[in-house]
């Protein structure tokens, strides 16, 4: 079945497009739009709607998507935890807490566990650098992070 959204994410779309001053300016808002509507990730059916429906080609839509690290080209998991490895962060332990997660739950930066509660994630800055070090899980941010309350934050979610 071909992707497609409702009729109140089509007036979401149309406004989209009227805020920008052409196509490529409305495809990463298009995008973002089209992955919450498709379970949280960008399929090639999306591509190809988005392509259509800005009047961009598939190639164009596709290097975006590749380009930006905030579209997954795969479904994540039911949650997505981002932990912040930029200098500030790392300074301050970030690198032992992605260990420490990785340990925790099984997997590696990048793969999803395999009850697919949780996609573990790095991000380059996400912008918090007097309180790291910093993990962002879905769109909460978690400050001043240790071990411990890593853990009861992963616990939490893989309980849910």
């Amino acid at each position: 079945m071909p992707f497609a959204l409702s009729d109140e994410l089509e007036r979401e779309l149309e406004r989209i497009r009227a805020r920008y001053p052409n196509a490529m300016a409305a495809c990463i808002p298009t995008l973002h739009l089209c992955q919450d509507a498709n379970h949280g990730w960008v399929s090639d059916e999306v591509i190809q709607f988005v392509a259509t429906r800005l009047g961009l080609s598939p190639a164009h839509v596709k290097g975006v998507v590749t380009f930006y690290s905030l579209f997954n080209e795969e479904r994540p998991g039911k949650h997505q935890v981002w932990v912040c490895r930029t200098l500030s962060c790392a300074l301050r332990g970030s690198g032992s807490l992605l260990e420490h997660c990785e340990k925790k739950l099984g997997i590696r930066s990048g793969e999803t566990t395999k009850d697919g509660k949780i996609t573990l994630r790095t991000a380059e800055c996400l912008a918090s650098c007097g309180s790291g070090p910093v993990m962002q899980v879905d769109k909460t941010y978690h400050e001043g992070l240790t071990p411990a309350r890593v853990d009861e934050i992963l616990d939490r979610l893989l309980a849910d």
